[in-house]
């Protein structure tokens, strides 16, 4: 079984103005990305090589877009687990950070 690369939980994906979850969860595991429900079904996967990942410009800094297999999905991410006594890096940061590691596109 692959190592997880990223997860985040309690993610509201969107799509347009359509919410799909509200307490989903996005991970990144054996080079694919994965947008799962609250309950683990699927709602979307692909090859983090075909996935897109930015901030967007007119969003606060808990954003994300993704856009996956032609669709383009809103995520909302809360802040992740920081060190002891540090802020950390906002989540949504984080995540686009993971899909550029993991496709290789660092930097």
């Amino acid at each position: 079984m692959a190592e997880t690369e990223f997860t985040a939980m309690g993610v509201r994906i969107g799509r347009r103005l359509r919410s799909l979850s509200t307490a989903g969860q996005v991970r990144i595991r054996g080079g694919r990305l994965e947008l799962l429900t609250s309950y683990g079904s699927e709602i979307d996967s692909a090859p983090v090589q075909a996935v897109r990942a930015s901030r967007p410009w007119f969003a606060p800094e808990g954003r994300a877009l993704a856009d996956l297999n032609g669709t383009r999905y809103l995520l909302t991410m809360g802040v992740g687990d920081p060190a002891p006594g540090q802020p950390g890096p906002p989540a949504a940061r984080r995540f686009i950070e993971a899909v550029r590691r993991a496709a290789g596109r660092d930097g």
